[in-house]
């Protein structure tokens, strides 16, 4: 008998590890390395110091914090047809920029595969680029789930209202809180009994714009709280700390999000038997450095990991790039790899239960540029870059220096100044590569100050065709020394590394003559590109 009951029991032990792993990705835009848990690791002020976001931590803290985490691309379609393709976002055809971004549906993605294994999927919102009917990587809106409502996504502009009207601050946020609750709920409900699910939380309230001021307002983070944290490249003065500020109360928005879904999860009885990674798309809108360029502050994000059966309290410094995720996912799901797939699936890492670095060949990543906004440069041409960072550098190259890195402006001289409201509210009153923002507003209204013409001329003045940033030193990536004779060996060394990746994985900048990139259709002038952009009021530019 006591045999039998041990059979019975290791019986069904073994079912149980069989069982299929659910899958929670929530993933916000412009989201950045922001998080509270990261300052436990860092030796240096930084913002992470005043952010709190205690759901995210606690996901950290029960698997595995990523402090290597990148993009492939800093610009929102390139970066997740990347994600969700495994392949570099230069290897996707037209989903290689964002507006006139088009799906290769011969391209396999890893939501319809873990379907094809009999997964429950849906979405809240946004997945991929600029909302071409079908959404293809994931299926189309048959798998929406978003009825509860998504204030969320303008959440400063939704909870300000409210308030305006009566409601307390927290009572506001709860009501919003409960329409991400409720979508995600219509999912559950929706699930066949016994599949396993994947659900994308995709909210887009950190993405530019947001009620300025709120982070003081809706969240009391003080502005002054970031005095002599801000990174180097941006002024430490009081408005980009306002605005700063008001960022990281975005973030903290989106924590609670992530608590609220959690929570679902342990209320089902689901949280340990399903993978959480929570993650964001690129670096900072309408600050200098962050969205649209290949610095850490542009391309290293935030990536957390509850693996069941793993250990927790990891801090991994292997380097990861975000398209590892599609192998991972469909590795979870039982789904073969399809050819084609770049990224390296971090099961195995996920699985060793160690911190550090732990893979060994992980050393590096690639990022890259092509086109952002269509209308940025005259004939919406590209502005194109590949970079190289490891450990403690950062190479990166520029193909076309001639052009201008965020864009063309036509009426920016010494004697004029843009209005600074429509700065504020309209991204393409001027370098419409960068978000509109009072951020952006401000460096350009001081740009003919000389304690900032520095800071106005790292944003958006031309930029040699080769940078090299010791950030051993520079973590900021403020010295280039791509011109000192002292590191010529390092950068000949770098750039020849980069450019035989490129040529291995097939990027048609380096391999294919003419570069498909700077010829239509990636440059086709289609005025829908441009069409209800720019007004003030209109919430993403993305």
């Amino acid at each position: 008998m006591r045999s039998l009951i041990c059979l019975l029991a290791f019986t069904a032990s073994a079912i149980a590890a069989d069982k299929p792993l659910n899958i929670l990705f929530c993933f916000a835009d412009d989201w950045g390395r922001y998080a509270s848990e990261y300052a436990k690791h860092e030796k240096f002020p930084s913002p992470n110091q005043v952010v709190k976001t205690p759901n995210i931590d606690r996901i950290a803290r029960e698997g595995a914090l990523f402090s290597r985490a990148y993009v492939n691309a800093p610009s929102c379609t390139p970066c997740r047809s990347a994600l969700n393709s495994g392949r570099y976002f230069f290897n996707c055809g037209r989903a290689a920029i964002l507006n006139g971004a088009v799906w290769d549906p011969a391209i396999p993605s890893f939501p319809l595969a873990l379907k094809d294994q009999g997964y429950h999927i849906g979405k809240a919102f946004k997945v991929w680029g600029p909302g071409e009917p079908g959404d293809a990587p994931f299926g189309g809106q048959a798998h929406a789930f978003q009825k509860a409502g998504g204030r969320f996504n303008n959440f400063s502009e939704e909870v300000t209202k409210m308030v305006a009207a009566g409601k307390a601050v927290e009572e506001a946020k709860n009501e919003l809180y409960a329409e991400v609750r409720g979508n995600f709920d219509d999912f559950l409900k929706a699930r066949p009994k016994g599949a396993p699910f994947l659900f994308w939380h995709g909210p887009t309230n950190v993405h530019r714009k947001w009620v300025k001021g709120s982070g003081e307002a809706l969240w009391g983070i003080q502005p002054d709280d970031l005095k002599g944290k801000l990174p180097k490249h941006l002024p430490d003065v009081p408005e980009f700390r306002e605005d700063f500020g008001s960022y990281l109360g975005e973030i903290q928005a989106f924590d609670a999000q992530v608590g609220v879904l959690v929570k679902r999860l342990e209320e089902e009885g689901e949280l340990d038997n399903t993978i959480i990674v929570i993650s964001g798309d690129h670096g900072a809108p309408g600050f200098p450095g962050g969205k649209c360029n290949l610095y850490d502050f542009g391309v290293n994000v935030t990536l957390a990991i509850r693996w069941p059966g793993q250990p927790g309290g990891r801090y991994i410094e292997d380097f990861v790039n975000l398209m590892d995720l599609a192998p991972t996912f469909m590795e979870v799901g039982g789904a073969a790899i399809p050819p084609g797939v770049n990224g390296k699936s971090l099961v195995s890492l996920m699985k060793s239960g160690q911190s550090g670095k732990v893979e060994p060949e992980r050393d590096c990543v690639i990022t890259g540029r092509e086109r952002h906004v269509s209308t940025a440069r005259e004939g919406n041409l590209p502005y194109p870059q590949r970079a190289l960072r490891k450990d403690g550098w950062l190479y990166i190259h520029n193909f076309k220096p001639e052009r201008m890195p965020m864009g063309d402006t036509k009426n920016l001289t010494d004697s004029f100044t843009p209005d600074q409201d429509a700065l504020e509210n309209n991204t393409y009153e001027a370098f419409p590569d960068m978000d509109s923002s009072p951020a952006k507003a401000w460096l350009i209204a001081h740009r003919n100050d000389s304690q900032y013409k520095w800071h106005f001329d790292y944003a958006f003045a031309k930029r040699p065709q080769e940078e090299l940033y010791d950030l051993r030193k520079d973590p900021d990536a403020t010295i280039n020394l791509a011109t000192e004779a002292t590191f010529a060996a390092k950068k000949a060394e770098m750039a020849a590394e980069l450019m035989a990746k490129l040529k291995a994985v097939g990027d048609p900048r380096v391999t294919q003559d003419p570069v498909p990139f700077e010829l239509p259709p990636y440059t086709l002038d289609t005025k829908s590109d441009a069409k209800g952009k720019g007004k003030k009021g209109k919430k993403k530019d993305e």
